[in-house]
């Protein structure tokens, strides 16, 4: 049970009295004492702000004049807490969330609820995306205590931080089984007066459930049973008839398509291929992706992925684009390619901020309702489009007069419209102008509000995304757009001591980073490599590796902690483990570790790779498909290895060449490396000197290719290359 409280303080109301004109100065000290006591900026309407008025984020600043005597999370919450002898009501949440937004004017701004809140709690407000670790911890205490989890994220806690009771949204009000925010208000203050000791003791057990899940166990090994396993889970959950896991509402998982994309490759069972395309083409074709604008939304509450849930995450689509663009290296099929296309024009058009980084996501919301911006009506489309391309428009995309969209009526105006299209449906010939005047249409609408912090985690998995779309399709302004993102990161989210930070806005740099942010970035610098095969992206992607193994390793069992043993800890000091949405940074780790051992030669890297693996066995065993990113690192560990050194000449019609059909294989087991022919002590011997006696042959670009290895003899022509990445031709 949680839920959050927000209400408004009504503005002190300033009454003035007029003065004859004959006492000028009166009417002077009446203007200075008007002008002292005014809100700075915001005018008649303006309301005080509180103490997250100070803050960067721009979902704490949301309720930065919300009448809750909000503190951000920090010591000074804690201690007021202490000495007022009162629990502690923790809000955790994001800018982009609707149903966040939903709490905050219905509660937050309400004062009748605040001023209850105020009384009872000491109340401490967080930004999930500004602080990960604070939102894992107590996210996992929430799955302990309640079935219903997700954001807004309440939590009930003693002044020590332990945490008694939790939950996700509460209305204001109780309603259909729902307990209301001030219920449970009523309901905390009365069991702290008198059963506070059963609190305390439900607090106990919560965090000693969750100190057991920090245990590791014992260590066992991990290979193709697990594989099989987290495959066999995935084939028994998959939607045959609409793509995706489960039968109601679908998240992409991206990662896991991933770990599907190399179980296929590994094994060559059919089916796992055909779930990943399956998958993909319905999200293509629903509404889930945004047909005019390009990007996907966050999910839908569907089975057909034509119901969603309207804010776009910068997260989702780095992860998307690196599904699409593996899915079309894989099958060749133009629809993944175009798609993973489609996401880099709606990154680079609309989430890039000026000096390089990406922004965090765009809202769910606009004019007060969810989607907005993206639903039509029936005499929207025939309003923009002349009779036959209107006609047009309304069947490809689905357009009723009573609205295909069912959630409207919550939230919006009758006749409502998302815009999907049919799975292996011709388009008309005018497609192409049809959907330009629908977007610069929609255009002219109030655009839902942009989160534009720049987070260090979030921007790695872009700048992974974009460089290898760059491979991939030979898109130079993809790689350039990868590569100022990476120099902006390693500019602005540095600090002093040269740890990276985890969040930049506002021309500030902040927050602690996590084992993420190191993870994610140097997946984007690694790829960013095999695009400009620049040796300073090796140097600074190894340099981050071992300061992330300073920072997070755990030296008694192996694996990386999401925090630094220096930083303050919400809670405990945990691993990022879960995989459930996202990632993880031990499952990154894992692929970064191995990556850079097989680049450089770096033994000490693949020794923590194989201690890392060794550490989580046990929760793996358990449960395999819940790490879809550590099963693909372990794929790629349990091999066969590929390294490729190709020589040549930079920019040489023979050099080029042999990249491009390089890199439009599925090769996910490979690492490859450049030496340029034309430098006599090139700067990548430093990281990888056994290329030192490799050449070019016959005065052309040479492929090196190497499997388990053992290399095969150079080779000059493609062809050839080719055969002996798929292992026709070995040892020939």
């Amino acid at each position: 049970m949680t839920q959050k409280y927000w209400t408004d303080l009504a503005r002190p109301v300033f009454f003035w009295r007029l003065f004859p004109r004959c006492c000028c100065l009166a009417l002077a000290l009446c203007c200075i004492t008007f002008c002292l006591n005014a809100p700075a900026a915001g005018g008649e309407g303006a309301k005080p702000a509180n103490r997250l008025s100070r803050e960067k984020s721009p979902y704490l600043l949301k309720h930065a004049t919300n009448p809750v005597d909000w503190y951000p999370w920090g010591e000074e919450a804690f201690a007021k807490a202490r000495q007022e002898d009162k629990p502690v009501f923790l809000s955790i949440g994001y800018s982009t969330c609707h149903w966040c937004n939903v709490m905050e004017e219905e509660s937050f701004a309400n004062p009748e609820v605040a001023a209850r809140l105020n009384e009872v709690f000491v109340a401490v407000k967080v930004d999930r995306e500004e602080r990960p670790d604070i939102d894992r911890t107590y996210m996992q205490a929430c799955q302990m205590l309640s079935p219903n989890c997700g954001w807004p994220l309440t939590i009930f806690m003693t002044p020590d931080k332990k945490p008694f009771y939790a939950g996700s949204y509460f209305p204001r009000e109780g309603r259909f089984g729902r307990p209301g925010l001030k219920e449970m208000i009523d309901r905390v203050q009365t069991l702290w007066k008198q059963e506070r000791q059963g609190l305390l003791d439900s607090a106990d057990s919560v965090v000693l459930a969750m100190q057991k899940e920090t245990f590791t166990g014992p260590q066992q090994q991990l290979g193709r049973p697990q594989f099989d396993a987290a495959y066999d889970e995935d084939l028994g959950l998959f939607d045959q008839e609409y793509g995706g896991f489960g039968r109601g509402q679908k998240f992409p998982r991206p990662h896991n398509l991933l770990f599907l994309l190399r179980y296929w490759q590994r094994t060559g069972k059919a089916p796992a291929l055909a779930m990943v395309e399956k998958t993909l083409t319905a999200m293509r074709q629903g509404a889930i992706f945004d047909q005019l604008g390009y990007g996907f939304h966050r999910y839908t509450t569907d089975r057909q992925w034509r119901q969603p849930h309207f804010e776009k995450m910068l997260v989702d689509q780095a992860l998307l684009m690196l599904a699409y663009t593996e899915a079309y290296q894989a099958t060749g099929k133009e629809l993944y390619g175009r798609t993973a296309r489609e996401i880099a024009e709606y990154v680079l058009a609309g989430m890039q901020a000026p000096g390089g980084g990406f922004y965090t996501a765009e809202s769910a919301d606009s004019q007060g309702e969810e989607g907005r911006y993206y639903l039509w009506q029936e005499a929207d489309i025939r309003k923009v489009l002349t009779p036959a391309a209107a006609a047009d428009a309304l069947r490809i995309f689905h357009v009723t007069g009573p609205g295909n969209f069912a959630e409207a009526a919550g939230g919006g105006a009758a006749g409502a419209n998302v815009l999907f299209l049919e799975e292996g449906g011709r388009l008309p010939a005018g497609f192409d102008d049809i959907r330009q005047k629908l977007l610069q249409a929609r255009q002219q609408r109030p655009r839902p509000e942009r989160d534009d912090k720049v987070l260090t985690d979030w921007n790695g998995l872009m700048i992974a995304a974009l460089a290898k779309a760059a491979q991939v399709f030979d898109k130079p302004e993809y790689g350039a757009a990868a590569g100022r993102a990476a120099d902006f990161l390693l500019r602005k989210l540095q600090g002093g001591d040269g740890r990276l930070l985890h969040r930049w806005r506002d021309g500030e740099a902040g927050v602690a980073a996590t084992a993420d942010d190191y993870a994610f970035l140097i997946w984007g610098l690694l790829e960013l490599y095999g695009w400009e095969f620049e040796s300073d992206r090796l140097d600074t992607a190894l340099k981050l590796a071992n300061e992330m193994v300073r920072l997070f390793w755990d030296a008694k069992e192996g694996g990386f902690f999401l925090t630094a043993a220096q930083d303050s800890q919400p809670l405990l000091r945990f691993k990022a483990l879960d995989e459930l949405m996202l990632p993880s940074a031990n499952g990154v780790a894992l692929l970064d570790l191995l990556k850079l051992s097989r680049l450089t030669g770096a033994a000490d890297l693949e020794e923590k790779a194989g201690r890392l693996v060794a550490s989580l066995s046990s929760k793996v065993i358990k449960r395999p498909a819940q790490f879809p990113m550590l099963l693909s690192g372990i794929v790629y560990a349990d091999g066969p290895s590929q390294e490729i050194v190709v020589v040549g000449r930079p920019g040489a019609d023979d050099t080029t060449a042999m990249l491009r059909a390089l890199r439009r294989q599925f090769l996910p087991g490979a690492v490859v490396l450049f030496k340029p022919a034309d430098q006599a002590e090139p700067p990548i011997l430093k990281y990888a000197p056994f290329m030192e006696f490799m050449s070019v042959l016959n005065n052309k670009a040479t492929a090196y290719v190497c499997t388990n290895f053992q290399c095969a003899f150079p080779t000059n022509k493609i062809e050839t290359m080719l055969e002996l990445l798929a292992g026709k031709s070995a040892g020939k």
